[in-house]
C-alpha cells in the first residue's frame, strides 16, 4: 500500500553571475579589499547556483542542503543588489517540471529577468527533491517515518508559500507548474502524505484504535481534497504526471477511509455494537473493492483486503449466531472523528542549517539608497552654506572695488603703483594669467561634444532596441507578452532627460563665464605686464600728501583690516565645513532591523541638523559682521573723498584702479568657475560612461530575452496543427475486430467502471484450400487442359471500397486481399483460372515456384497437393 507521490525538479539553463555582478561592484564600490572581497562574494555565488543546478541532484539530504543554501543567499542576496529589467537586469531560463514537450516544439520554458522568478523556481526544486527524499525513507523504522513526515512538511510548505507568492514575484503569468493552482494541489498532496506516515507510525506503535481512527479520515480527508483539486482544475489533468496521480490520489482516499472504518469498527464492537461494527466493516470493504477493482495497478490492498474481510465475516458469525443485532445503514452511522498531526513548513530563511552569507559586509540597497539620499542632502546644506559665504565675499570685494579699497588709502602719492593692485597682478600672473583662462575656455567644447556622444549613444542604443521590439509586437501581437520596451526605457530616458538638461544648462552657465570674460579682458592683460608697464599705463595725479596723516585714513585702514580677517575667517570655515564627515550607514541599518524600514529623511535631517546647526550660527554671524563693516567702511569712505582733492586726472587715475581691483575679482571668480566647469566636465563623463554601460547591459539582456522569446515562439508554431479540425468518414475510423468480439477501450485513470479484461485468443488453425469446379464448359478453340475462368469467391470483410469495372477479360482481385500477409488472416487460396481465348501456360511451373512476388505455401505431402495451374 506504500504508495507515495514525488515530484519531479525542473531544470534550468546557464547564468553566468559573474560579469554583471561583478560589473556592478566595480562600478558602485571604489578600488580596494572591499571591492575584491565583493567580487570573490560573486564568484562563490555562482560556483554555488553551479552546483545546486547544474548537476544532477542525488535523493539525499546532502543535496537538498545546497538547495536550501542557494535559496537563502538568494534571499541574502536580494536587497543588497538593484535586480530588475532596467537596472541589473539578469535573465533566468527555467523549464516546465511536467511538461515534457514533443518531438519538433520541446518543453515549455519561461525566461524572465527577475530573482523572484530565480527564487520560485529553486524553491519548487527543493520542494520537489524534499518529496523524492522522503519517498525514499525506510518506513519500517521509527527514523525512517520520522524523515518522511518532516520532508513531506517541508515540501507542503514550500509549495504553499509558492502558491502565496509567486504571483508578486513575476508580475505576469507563470508556467503551469508553479502556478497557484498547481503549488496549491501540490501543498495538499504532500500535506496528506505526512498525515499518512503519521498514520503509519501510529499503527507501528499499536496506538488506541480510536486514535489511529481519527488520524487515517484525517488523511483520507486531505486525499480527497487533493482529488478534488486535480479534478476540477482545467489545467492540470492534461499533464500526464497528474494523470498518473490522480488514481493515486483516489485510491489512497479510499485506503484511508476504509482503514478508519475498521479501527472504528474496533471501538464499536468494544462498545457492544455489534451492528455498527458489521456496517462500518462492510463499508471498508466496498472501498478495497473499489480500489481492486479500479486502481489495481497503482495500490496493493491485498493485506489489507484480507484482514477487513476475516474481520467482517467473524464479525457475521458472531452476529447471526449469538447477538442478533441490527445493522445500520452507512449514512445513519456516526462521523468518525479526525485529528490533524501535521501542518506546512514555514518558509522563513535561513532554511538551511550551514548557511552563512557571503555578502555579509555588504549593506542592503535600502540602507545603500538612503546613503545616496542622506550624500544629496548633505551636499546641498555643504553648498548652501559654502554658497553663502562666497557670495558674502564677491559682494565684499565688489563694494572695495567700487570704493577703490584699498588702492585709494595706498595711492595718496599719485605718481606709483598701489601696493594691494602690485600683489593682484602678481596672484594673476602665478595662475597663468590670460593664457591659462583661454586654455580652459577652449577645453570646455570638447569636453561638451564627448559627453553629448556618450548620451547620445546610449540613447540611440534604447531607441534601436525599441523599434525592433514594436516591430516584432506588431507582427506576433500578443504572442509577444513581454514588457515593452517603452514602458521598461521610461526611467532610463527620464535619467538621460535629466543629462541632456544639465548640459544645456552648462552650455549657458559656459557661455555668461566667456562673456564675463571678454569684458574684463583687457584689464586682465594690463595686470599680467610687468609693473614698470602698468605703473605708465596708469594715469598720473597731484599728490595727495597732505591725507597721509588724517585721522579718516587710519580709521579706514583698521576697518578694512578687520574686513580682511572676516574674510579669512570665512575662508577657514568653508575648509571646515567641507571637511565634516558622518557614516550614517550604521544608523541605517539600526533602524531597518529594528522598524524593516527606514525613515531617511527624520534620520537624515536630524544628523545634519546636528553637524552643521553650529557652523550655519558662525556663517550667519559672520555675514552680520561684514555688513556692519561695510556699512562703516562706506561712512569713512564719503569723509575721505570730501577731504581729497579732485580733478580730472585723478579721477582717471581712480577709474583705472577700480578696473584693475575689478579686472582681479573677475579673473579669480573665471578662473574658479571655469575650473568647476572642467570638473563637472570629467566627472559627467564618468557618470555618462555608467549610464552608457546600464543601457547596453539591459540592451543586450533584451537582446537574449528577445531571442529566447523568438525560439519559444517558432515551438509552439511548430506544435500547432497545420490545417483545421475535420469530420473523418465513420468507415475510415473503424476497424475490423477480430472474431471473438469488439475490442474494449482502453482503460483510463477516469473510467469509474471495472476495467475489462481482454481475452488474447489464438487464430484458428488454417484450412485447407478449396477446390472450385468451372461453372461453364469451355468455350470453342479453348485447350481442353486450360479450364475457364471462374466467378472470385466472395471478398474478405473490409471496408465497403467501391467497385471499378477494370480491363475487359481480367478480373478483379479479391477485396480486401493482402498477398503479403497470407498466413494471417483466414484467406482462401484462389486457383488459378485461364481466360477464354487466352492461351494457358506453355508448360508446368518450376518445382516449388510460383509467381513472383507472391507468397508460397507451406509444402505438403504430394497425395494433398492441390494443383495452382493446369497440368500438361
Amino acid at each position: 500500500m506504500a504508495t507515495f507521490i514525488s515530484v519531479p525538479l525542473k531544470k534550468s539553463s546557464d547564468v553566468d553571475l559573474v560579469k554583471p555582478l561583478s560589473k556592478y561592484v566595480t562600478s558602485t564600490y571604489p578600488a580596494g579589499d572591499e571591492q575584491a572581497e565583493y567580487i570573490r562574494a560573486v564568484e562563490e555565488l555562482n560556483k554555488l547556483r553551479r552546483n545546486a543546478l547544474g548537476r544532477p541532484l542525488d535523493k539525499h539530504e546532502s543535496s537538498l542542503e545546497i538547495l536550501l543554501r542557494y535559496y537563502d543567499q538568494l534571499c541574502a542576496v536580494e536587497p543588497k543588489f538593484p535586480f530588475s529589467e532596467n537596472q541589473l537586469c539578469l535573465t533566468f531560463t527555467w523549464k516546465d517540471a511536467f511538461d515534457k514537450g514533443s518531438l519538433f516544439g520541446g518543453s515549455v520554458k519561461l525566461a524572465l529577468a527577475s530573482l523572484g522568478y530565480e527564487k520560485t523556481c529553486v524553491l519548487f526544486n527543493a520542494a520537489a527533491l524534499a518529496s523524492q527524499i522522503a519517498s525514499e525513507q525506510n518506513l519500517e523504522n521509527d527514523e525512517g517515518l520520522k524523515n518522511a513526515a518532516k520532508y513531506y512538511q517541508l515540501a507542503s510548505g514550500a509549495f504553499g508559500h509558492i502558491k502565496d507568492t509567486v504571483l508578486s514575484a513575476l508580475n505576469r503569468e507563470p508556467t503551469m507548474d508553479i502556478a497557484p493552482e498547481t503549488a496549491g494541489t501540490l501543498s495538499v498532496i504532500m500535506l496528506a502524505q505526512a498525515q499518512e506516515v503519521f498514520f503509519l507510525k501510529a499503527t507501528t506503535d499499536r496506538m488506541k484504535d480510536a486514535v489511529i481512527a481519527k488520524l487515517s479520515n484525517q488523511a483520507a480527508e486531505f486525499y480527497g481534497d487533493a482529488f478534488k483539486q486535480c479534478q476540477y482544475k482545467d489545467n492540470l489533468p492534461k499533464y500526464f504526471y497528474f494523470q498518473e496521480v490522480l488514481p493515486v490520489l483516489a485510491a489512497k482516499h479510499c485506503i484511508m477511509q476504509a482503514n478508519a472504518e475498521l479501527h472504528q469498527s474496533v471501538l464499536a464492537k468494544q462498545k457492544k455494537r455489534f451492528g455498527e461494527e458489521i456496517a462500518r466493516l462492510q463499508h471498508a470493504a466496498e472501498l478495497v473493492k473499489t480500489v481492486t477493482s479500479r486502481y489495481d495497478e497503482y495500490v496493493s490492498v491485498k493485506d489489507l483486503t484480507d484482514k477487513i474481510n476475516r474481520a467482517l465475516a467473524a464479525a457475521k458469525k458472531d452476529n447471526d449466531f449469538i447477538y442478533h443485532d441490527r445493522v445500520p445503514e452507512v449514512k445513519d452511522l456516526e462521523p468518525i472523528g479526525k485529528a490533524a498531526l501535521v501542518k506546512a513548513a514555514a518558509v522563513a530563511p535561513p532554511l538551511s542549517q550551514k548557511f552563512s552569507d557571503v555578502f555579509e559586509k555588504m549593506v542592503p540597497m535600502a540602507v545603500q539608497q538612503s546613503m545616496s539620499v542622506y550624500g544629496q542632502r548633505k551636499s546641498e546644506t555643504v553648498n548652501r552654506l559654502v554658497g553663502t559665504m562666497r557670495e558674502a565675499t564677491n559682494l565684499c570685494n565688489g563694494v572695495l572695488a567700487s570704493l577703490n579699497l584699498p588702492a585709494a588709502l595706498e595711492d595718496l602719492s599719485g605718481d606709483s603703483v598701489p601696493q594691494s593692485i602690485v600683489e593682484k597682478a602678481r596672484s594673476v600672473v602665478r595662475q597663468g594669467g590670460l593664457q591659462s583662462i583661454e586654455r580652459l575656455i577652449r577645453d570646455l567644447p570638447e569636453l561638451l561634444t564627448r559627453n553629448r556622444e556618450i548620451l547620445d549613444e546610449a540613447l540611440k542604443m534604447l531607441d534601436d532596441e525599441e523599434a525592433t521590439d514594436n516591430e516584432l509586437r506588431a507582427k506576433f501581437n500578443q504572442r509577444w507578452n513581454r514588457t515593452p520596451s517603452g514602458d521598461l526605457y521610461k526611467p532610463l530616458r527620464s535619467e538621460g532627460g535629466n543629462f541632456r538638461n544639465l548640459l544645456d544648462k552648462a552650455v549657458q552657465a559656459d557661455q555668461v563665464v566667456k562673456d564675463r570674460y571678454d569684458a574684463h579682458c583687457d584689464m586682465i592683460a594690463l595686470l599680467c605686464k610687468p609693473e614698470s608697464e602698468l605703473s605708465a599705463a596708469l594715469p598720473s595725479a597731484n599728490p595727495a600728501k597732505t591725507l597721509q596723516g588724517s585721522e579718516v585714513v587710519g580709521v579706514m585702514r583698521s576697518q578694512l583690516a578687520r574686513l580682511d580677517e572676516a574674510k579669512r575667517e570665512r575662508e577657514a570655515l568653508e575648509s571646515d565645513i567641507k571637511a565634516v564627515t558622518f557614516d550614517m550607514s550604521a544608523a541605517f541599518l539600526a533602524a531597518l532591523a529594528k522598524d524593516g524600514a527606514i525613515d531617511e529623511e527624520h534620520l537624515s535631517l536630524g544628523q545634519l541638523d546636528q553637524q552643521y546647526g553650529e557652523f550655519n550660527r558662525r556663517v550667519q554671524a559672520s555675514l552680520r559682521q561684514q555688513e556692519e563693516l561695510l556699512g562703516q567702511i562706506q561712512t569713512s569712505h564719503q569723509e575721505f573723498s570730501g577731504l581729497k582733492q579732485s580733478d580730472t586726472e585723478a579721477n582717471q587715475r581712480e577709474e583705472v584702479l577700480k578696473k584693475l581691483a575689478s579686472a582681479h575679482d573677475s579673473y579669480m571668480e573665471i578662473s574658479n568657475n571655469l575650473r568647476e566647469g572642467t570638473k563637472f566636465y570629467n566627472d559627467l563623463t564618468e557618470i555618462l560612461l555608467k549610464f552608457q554601460n546600464k543601457c547596453c547591459d539591459i540592451v543586450f539582456a533584451r537582446k537574449t530575452e528577445r531571442d529566447e522569446l523568438l525560439k519559444e515562439l517558432q515551438q509552439s508554431i511548430a506544435r500547432e496543427p497545420s490545417a483545421p479540425n475535420f469530420n473523418v468518414p465513420a468507415y475510415q475510423s473503424q476497424t475490423p475486430g477480430p472474431a471473438g468480439g469488439p475490442t474494449p477501450a482502453p482503460r483510463t485513470i477516469f473510467n469509474q467502471a471495472p476495467p475489462q479484461t481482454l481475452q488474447q485468443t489464438q487464430p484458428p488453425a488454417r484450412p485447407p484450400p478449396p477446390v472450385l469446379t468451372p461453372q461453364t464448359a469451355p468455350a470453342a478453340g479453348t485447350p481442353a487442359d486450360n479450364p475457364p475462368p471462374v466467378a472470385p469467391p466472395s471478398a474478405a470483410q473490409g471496408p465497403p471500397y467501391p467497385a471499378y469495372q477494370g480491363y475487359p477479360q481480367y478480373f478483379q482481385m479479391p477485396m480486401g486481399y493482402n498477398p503479403y500477409a497470407y498466413g494471417q488472416y483466414n484467406v482462401p487460396y484462389v486457383p488459378y483460372q485461364a481466360v477464354p481465348g487466352q492461351a494457358g501456360y506453355p508448360g508446368a511451373p518450376p518445382a516449388a515456384q510460383g509467381y513472383p512476388g507472391y507468397a508460397q505455401r507451406p509444402s505438403q505431402q504430394p497425395s494433398q497437393q492441390q494443383n495452382y495451374y493446369p497440368q500438361q
